[in-house]
């Protein structure tokens, strides 16, 4: 096996290890927060409002811009033309970083706006200025994180998102804990500086992949002497290339993160029409702060296998070997399968023991928490495929899929939380409804255009067998043990158990097999 072949794999694992380690570390500041006297879910609603527009950003930087930098690195690499590859790659962080601060002036100065005239969250304010600054380090960050994605150096990404998510958390509890202090537990205050620590995380992770990128400058500049096949083009061409390629993936990033956005521009606005402006707001805090939190975890994994998947399946694509292309698509499609499943299971099997355990002092939730977990599913398929699709050059499809989705998210949202008998479910609701459109468009397109036989004992069955077992044990364990389940212990114990019956059917009816 070969250095880069190496690279590839491990990459992967280092990528999907990062995003574990990333969301337990990242969830000990969400059940800080959400069980911190003085926030709770109504300080959640004023974190959240302002952190969706991070959230944004944080898509369109570990997928969007990325992927489509990734993409076109690996593309050049594949030919032997380094040269172009780094010329791609310092024309776009030029591109970025000046969108980047754009945006940063923007968000600073339009804040106040937003938060009163869109958000109608007007104590947000002083979120979104905190938050500004993030806008110009994550452009620059995802930019590099994309190069060096492409360079098949995976590990890169995952150490910079580690390091991101380690300051962010310390920042967070440090800060807020300060604040809490001195303001005697002031929430819009404590909210703001939250997101403070946002900020604080990102500039030391650009700091830090910016550092790496000088130390290898030398061997970059070896490559680059070394390459072959270049056709010298002119900057103009070159931007050109970057944005065609860019564009429609960042788009479609932004767009399944608008998913939440709609949320956010919807819930409170028409929850407050039949209940209290302040319990709207508290509704939107359990929604944003609790149950996107959770149902958010399994999608993180994914992204490890989507970010490697990406520059691999395009470096195929360059050099027309479909049938390696094929054996791909079935061995990512059958990692998310065997992922999504259980995940999804286990949110609508323990959803009061989850909660329970994990917000002791905000507890609430239940119901919502199950619908939204239907949607995973259907959402981590959908983000598999669509890295399917960018990686074959197919990058608009995902944004129109999107574009679709988003149109019955908004009217279901409209049409059932205006509803008092639904309230809050009917944005779960919505989020199922729109990743089902999602993902039947893309699978079926995909599905036509690379004429793929879907073998369903091969993708489906064995990982829903594995599945139904897990559910029947997960089942009869809390009805044995229904007195007691609430004990933090014993919670923790049945899920334990659950995932290990999971493995271990996964591994006895030898559900993996992937070959490249």
């Amino acid at each position: 096996m070969n250095k880069k072949k190496e690279t590839i794999t491990m990459g992967i694992i280092a990528l999907l290890f990062s995003q574990m380690l990333i969301k337990i570390v990242g969830l000990a500041y969400k059940l800080y927060l959400t069980n911190k006297t003085g926030f709770g879910d109504a300080g959640n609603a004023i974190y959240s409002a302002g952190f969706q527009i991070y959230a944004l950003l944080l898509t369109f930087s570990s997928i969007g811009v990325p992927n489509s930098i990734s993409k076109i690195v690996s593309e050049r690499l594949a030919i032997g033309d380094n040269r172009d590859a780094h010329k791609i790659f310092k024309i776009a962080v030029f591109t970025f970083a000046s969108f980047g601060l754009i945006g940063t002036i923007i968000l600073f100065l339009g804040a106040k706006i937003i938060a009163n005239n869109f958000l109608e969250i007007p104590e947000a304010e002083y979120s979104l200025i905190a938050l500004s600054p993030s806008i110009f380090f994550v452009s620059i960050t995802s930019v590099i994180r994309g190069y060096f994605n492409g360079r098949q150096n995976l590990t890169v990404t995952a150490k910079s998102q580690i390091i991101e998510q380690i300051f962010k958390t310390t920042f967070t509890i440090l800060l807020v804990e300060f604040v809490a202090v001195i303001t005697k537990n002031n929430t819009m205050l404590m909210a703001a500086t939250a997101n403070l620590a946002t900020t604080v995380a990102t500039g030391i992770s650009f700091v830090h992949i910016y550092a790496y990128y000088i130390i290898r400058r030398k061997e970059n500049e070896f490559e680059i002497s070394q390459s072959v096949n270049y056709v010298p083009t002119r900057i103009r061409k070159t931007l050109k290339i970057i944005l065609k390629e860019s564009l429609p993936i960042s788009l479609s990033a932004l767009m399944s993160s608008f998913n939440k956005n709609i949320d956010l521009f919807t819930v409170v606005k028409i929850l407050k029409k039949y209940m209290s402006e302040q319990y709207a707001k508290i509704q939107y805090g359990i929604l944003s702060g609790k149950i996107d939190t959770l149902c958010v975890l399994p999608l993180s994994l994914n992204i490890a296998f989507v970010t490697g998947m990406v520059p691999s399946i395009s470096k195929s694509m360059a050099k027309g070997d479909k049938e390696q292309v094929i054996k791909k698509i079935y061995s990512f499609l059958q990692i998310t399968i065997i992922i999504s499943l259980p995940c999804t299971v286990g949110l609508i099997i323990y959803p009061k023991e989850i909660l329970n355990l994990l917000f002791p002092n905000a507890n609430s939730g239940e119901t919502l928490l199950q619908i939204n977990a239907i949607a995973i599913f259907f959402a981590m398929i959908t983000q598999t495929i669509n890295g399917v699709l960018q990686g074959i050059g197919k990058s608009s499809i995902p944004l129109i899929a999107f574009s679709i989705g988003l149109v019955f998210k908004f009217f279901t949202n409209i049409l059932l939380i205006s509803n008092p008998n639904i309230g809050i479910k009917g944005a779960a609701i919505g989020n199922i409804v729109c990743n089902l459109i999602v993902f039947f468009i893309g699978f079926f397109y995909l599905k036509n255009k690379l004429k793929l036989k879907i073998k369903f004992k091969k993708l489906f069955l064995k990982p829903i067998l594995a599945t139904t077992l897990m559910s029947f044990q997960s089942t009869f364990l809390k009805i044995i043990l229904k007195n007691i389940i609430f004990k933090k212990e014993i919670s923790i114990l049945a899920i334990l158990t659950s995932a290990m019956t999971y493995g271990i059917a996964i591994a006895t009816l030898r559900t993996i097999k992937i070959k490249h």
